[in-house]
């Protein structure tokens, strides 16, 4: 009978081993953003890929044979929408597994361009701005990922979609988004309280990109140069900008990495003006857990750490 018991148990043994054990859950998302806060949602169990490159443009990214294959393989993705990623929608249409424009789950607050009284007289007579995407008069305005209170909508979603495809770790997801939130509580009141020390002070911002981190801060840029980098404006309206420049004084110019437009020299030159950078997609962060924070903490110290010098 021991004998017998003794085969049993290598032959049960011997079953677990030849198993496969459950496959991670294969998360794509579109931009480094939502990368980062799939992180913060899968860690400790996963890590979630990105599609685009760093310095890739997400409005007019050419898919390479390669992206096309890891979209069809993966097992959820992410994208912000048909107002950020034009080039997506085609592709995702043969898709058989879940995907989520983020821009459509309830909850988000969402803004649109021109329903603010954000001054926008120093825009690009050619009506397009460095990315050429639509940034019309009541069309979406698709930096949402810039709200923290965003960010959490996300999350929840994205812990809902993890729990419901590995059972197993349900628990652990909502375990990292209730961290994930607790962290964001704190990183807002860190982030108000330092920018209370610039609100009032005059910025500009060559893409109008930033409104959701102006909003939920208490920020407001005072003109966005929307210049498309194929077309230098002419001197007559450099001249104009440069004169609403001289008006404020002091100031700083935000660019985004990771080129300065070409415009950025001549508008400025011999003005106190402080040219500076403001990373709206992280690039260069680390995919961890607490870097979707990071990405907020790194716009707040690029804003503060130029105008509080002003």
């Amino acid at each position: 009978m021991s004998r017998f018991f003794a085969l049993f148990v290598v032959f049960v043994a011997s079953l677990v081993v030849l198993t496969p054990a459950r496959a991670e859950v294969r998360v794509l998302t579109s931009i480094q953003p939502l990368q980062l806060i799939a992180a913060a949602v899968q860690d400790g169990v996963g890590t979630p890929e990105v599609l685009l490159p760093p310095g890739a443009s997400p409005h007019h990214y050419a898919l390479r044979p390669s992206d096309v294959r890891r979209v069809a393989q993966v097992d959820l993705l992410y994208w912000i929408g048909p107002d950020m990623e034009g080039f997506l929608p085609r592709v995702l249409s043969s898709r058989s597994q879940p995907s989520v424009a983020v821009q459509t789950i309830p909850g988000l607050q969402l803004r649109h361009f021109g329903e603010d009284s954000h001054s926008h007289d120093a825009h690009d007579e050619h009506g397009a701005d460095e990315h050429d995407h639509d940034h019309r008069p009541g069309s979406l305005d698709a930096h949402l990922w810039l709200s923290s209170h965003n960010a959490r909508v996300i999350a929840a979603k994205m812990a809902s979609d993890l729990s419901a495809a590995d059972p197993a770790n349900a628990a652990r997801y909502q375990s990292n988004l209730k961290a994930f939130d607790q962290r964001l509580d704190a990183l807002d009141q860190r982030l108000k309280t330092r920018m209370q020390g610039i609100a009032g002070k005059p910025f500009f911002v060559f893409h109008e990109a930033f409104d959701y981190f102006e909003t939920t801060y208490g920020l407001k840029h005072s003109g966005v140069f929307s210049v498309a980098a194929e077309v230098q404006p002419g001197a007559q309206h450099v001249a104009a900008m440069r004169q609403r420049l001289q008006a404020v004084g002091k100031t700083c110019v935000f660019s985004e990495p990771p080129l300065r437009p070409r415009l950025a020299e001549t508008l400025t030159a011999g003005l106190p003006v402080t040219l500076a950078e403001l990373d709206a997609l992280g690039g260069t962060l680390p995919v961890t857990a607490r870097g979707y924070e990071q990405l907020l903490e790194n716009l707040g110290n690029s804003l503060a750490g130029c105008l509080e010098k002003r």
